[in-house]
């Protein structure tokens, strides 16, 4: 059974940091690129940021699918833990949300649709 386990969301103070991660069980991770997506209630979910697999380009390749995370966002993987984290920082209340990553066994895409499995979410809330 495939699983994603969202970790590290909270509430932080504008300005601040957070560094989600993104746990999987179930599924060879090395062969799937990770994407961050978010979603606050009344509007659908969009991508972030996502890492490649690697596969394509022989690097883990970075692609961002929102310009107002550019500079403050940064994704990462550890093939050998499973994981993948999203470092967030200058966090402003325009980055509040649920954050869900999710995993496809292909490149990145931005579309919510093209991924094979997903996190449960975890919310961030960044206010003063």
């Amino acid at each position: 059974q495939v699983q994603l386990v969202e970790s590290g969301g909270g509430l932080v103070q504008p300005g601040g940091s957070l560094r989600l991660s993104c746990t999987s069980s179930g599924l060879n991770f090395r062969h799937y690129s990770i994407g961050w997506f978010r979603q606050v209630p009344g509007k659908e979910r969009e991508g972030v940021i996502c890492i490649s697999n690697g596969n394509r380009e022989s690097y883990f390749d970075t692609i961002y699918y929102k310009d107002s995370v550019k500079g403050r966002f940064t994704i990462s993987r550890d093939n050998a833990e499973n994981t993948a984290y999203l470092q967030m920082s200058s966090l402003t209340p325009e980055d509040t949300a649920a954050y869900y990553c999710a995993a496809v066994n292909d490149h990145c895409s931005g579309l919510h649709s093209a991924y094979d499995f997903w996190g449960q979410g975890t919310q961030v809330t960044v206010s003063s």
